[in-house]
C-alpha cells in the first residue's frame, strides 16, 4: 500500500516528478498526461484528507494502524478500536466508516459512559409510548437511527451487565424489541466499539460477558500512545498551532527550538488530546508571534490525582467504613460517577456495581452530578 494514502496535509506535488504515470492493463503499459496524473492525485488528496480527517501523523505506528482501517473497511464486521484516553479512537470509527459501503448512512455514536443506566437502554434500543414512567412518546433507538448505517459504542467497557444480553442479541441477529413492545424490529447496522479499559481482564472478573467479548472482538485495532510515535509530534503541533491562531486571528506563530523539544520530550498521558488542550492554551497565550512553552507552568502534582483516603476502623461497622470510603471518594471527584477519573474508576468498581451500593448504603446522588 502506497504510504501517500497517510499524507493528511499532503506537501505540493513536484511537477518534475509526474512526467508520465505508468498503469498496467491487461499486459500493456499506458502513459497517462501530466495533466491528468495531477487531476488523479490532487482528487487522491482531497479523498484522503476527507477519509482520515483529523488523523495526523506518518509514523510506522500509524500507518500500520491506518493500513488495518484500510483493510477491515469495506467489509461489514465488527471493529473493536483499544487506546488509551486521548489516542482518537472515535477519529479511527469515523474513517472506518467513510471508508465503508455504507459511508451514504448515518454513523450513529454512542458513549455508553456519559448516559446514566435509567436511560441508556431507552437510548440504545428506543422505546414506546407508556413503557416507563415519563415515555410520553414513541422513541427510536440509536440503533435504529443507525439503519444501513454504522453505529459506534464509545466506552463499550462501561456497558451495565444487564443490558449486554441484549446487545448480544441484536449484533446476532440484526433485530431488536423496543422497550414496551412485542413488536420485533429488523435493522441493518454495522457496529464499531472503542474502550480505554482491558475486557480481557473485566471477563476475568466477570464484569463483562465473555460471549459479547469474543462476539465484539472480529477485528481489534489498537491505538499506539503518543509517546510510542514521538515523531508525529512536530507535525501534530503545526497542526493544532494552524488550526487555533486561524480560529482567535493571531498571526502565524514561530515555534522555538526549546519549545519543540520540550513537546518531544513529554510523555504525554492524555495523548493527543492533552496536547491539543495544551497548543489551544500556548496560542491564547502567545505574544509577538512566539508560541510559548506550556509544559513549564504544569502543576508536578495533578490536582485530578487522588487523595489518599484513611478511615478509622473504630467507625463503626464494615458497612459503615464503606459507605464513608464510598462518599469521600464521591466528594473527591465532584460526585462523577463513570469515566476514567470518575468514582468507580477509583475504587476499582463497575459503574453498575457503584450504583448498586450506593443505593444500598442510601447513598444518594448529588443532583448535578455526572454520571
Amino acid at each position: 500500500m502506497s504510504t501517500a494514502a497517510f499524507s493528511i496535509s499532503s506537501p505540493e506535488t513536484n511537477q518534475s516528478h509526474l512526467q508520465e504515470q505508468w498503469n498496467v492493463r491487461d499486459g500493456t503499459v499506458q502513459v497517462a498526461p501530466i495533466h491528468e496524473v495531477s487531476r488523479i492525485q490532487s482528487d487522491k488528496s482531497v479523498k484522503d484528507a476527507t477519509t482520515f480527517k483529523g488523523i495526523i501523523g506518518s509514523s510506522r505506528a500509524l500507518k500500520f494502524v491506518l493500513t488495518e482501517v484500510e483493510r477491515v473497511a469495506p467489509t461489514d464486521s465488527t471493529v473493536l478500536v483499544l487506546g488509551e484516553t486521548g489516542t482518537g479512537k472515535e477519529l479511527i470509527a469515523r474513517a472506518i466508516h467513510n471508508l465503508s459501503t455504507r459511508r451514504e448512512g448515518p454513523l450513529v455514536k454512542v458513549n455508553c459512559a456519559a448516559i446514566p443506566f435509567d436511560l441508556l437502554e431507552s437510548e440504545l434500543f428506543g422505546h414506546e409510548k407508556g413503557a416507563f414512567t415519563g415515555a410520553v412518546a414513541q422513541k427510536s433507538g440509536r440503533f435504529e437511527m443507525a439503519d444501513n448505517g454504522t453505529l459506534f459504542l464509545d466506552e463499550i467497557g462501561d456497558l451495565p451487565l444487564a443490558l449486554q444480553p441484549k446487545l448480544l442479541r441484536v449484533l446476532q441477529e440484526q433485530e431488536l424489541e423496543r422497550l414496551g413492545s412485542g413488536r420485533t424490529r429488523r435493522i441493518n447496522v454495522r457496529v464499531l466499539v472503542a474502550t480505554h479499559r482491558d475486557l480481557t481482564e473485566m471477563v476475568a472478573r466477570k464484569e463483562f460477558r465473555s460471549d459479547l467479548y469474543y462476539r465484539l472482538n472480529v477485528f481489534p485495532i489498537e491505538l499506539p500512545p503518543l509517546r510510542e510515535r514521538r515523531e508525529d509530534i512536530p507535525e501534530l503541533i503545526s497542526h493544532f498551532v494552524r488550526d487555533f491562531a486561524r480560529r482567535i486571528g493571531r498571526p502565524m506563530l514561530h515555534i522555538p527550538p526549546e519549545t519543540m523539544a520540550a513537546f518531544t520530550s513529554h510523555s504525554w498521558p492524555g495523548n493527543v488530546r492533552e496536547l491539543q488542550n495544551l497548543i489551544e492554551r500556548a496560542v491564547i497565550r502567545s505574544n509577538d508571534g512566539v508560541l510559548p512553552n506550556p509544559l513549564s507552568l504544569l502543576d508536578p502534582t495533578p490536582r485530578s490525582s487522588p487523595k489518599p483516603t484513611t478511615l478509622d476502623s473504630r467507625s463503626g461497622t464494615f458497612s459503615a467504613c464503606m459507605r464513608s470510603l464510598i462518599l469521600c471518594t464521591l466528594e473527591d471527584t465532584h460526585w462523577v460517577i463513570g469515566g476514567s477519573n470518575g468514582a468507580a474508576a477509583r475504587l476499582g468498581l463497575p459503574r453498575t456495581t457503584l450504583i448498586t451500593k450506593m443505593k444500598k448504603l442510601g447513598i444518594s446522588r448529588c443532583p448535578k452530578s455526572e454520571v
